[in-house]
């Protein structure tokens, strides 16, 4: 499979970032514009994360990680995160039980609506009482709420 990625040019025309994206680029015009009916063409595209949303993502996370009473490691307390929001994948553990498995938010494995997705769904996890319960022992659900609130209204977007 062929990776291209594109950019606007000086002209406002659609090209390839370098020279090797812009010759695969060319093939790609080329292949479409010899389609005929009833041919196919299938293709993939992805919107590239936006590097200051993934900055903020994780300036947020380390923000609850400062704060939180439970976890000593910042990448257990993102995956357990992860797997609270649903990020997940079920796999058989070593007896046999399902165990939930993050999934990846590498680069590559999310684009950007993507990652907002996992972005939303932690920030839903993370105002549950399940969360703020565990990750907060001694608050209680008013206290601890308030502290999910404090920290996350910090990085709303």
């Amino acid at each position: 499979m062929s990776k291209v990625v594109l950019r606007i040019d000086e002209r406002g025309k659609l090209a390839g970032v370098d020279e090797r994206n812009d010759r695969a680029y060319g093939r790609f015009r080329k292949k479409l514009a010899e389609l005929q009916p009833g041919q196919t063409l299938a293709f993939e595209f992805r919107i590239p994360r936006s590097p200051k949303f993934h900055r903020l993502h994780f300036v947020m996370l380390n923000a609850i990680f400062t704060c939180q009473e439970v976890f000593t490691d910042n990448e257990r307390m993102r995956k357990w995160l992860e797997v609270g929001a649903g990020h997940f994948d079920f796999v058989p553990g070593p007896g046999g039980d399902l165990i939930a498995l993050p999934r990846s938010i590498a680069y590559e494995a999310l684009d950007d609506a993507e990652f907002h997705d996992v972005h939303e769904s932690v920030k839903a996890f993370l105002r549950t009482p399940h969360a703020y319960r565990y990750l907060w022992p001694h608050l209680n659900d008013e206290r601890g709420e308030i502290m999910v609130e404090a920290i996350l209204n910090e990085f709303e977007s």
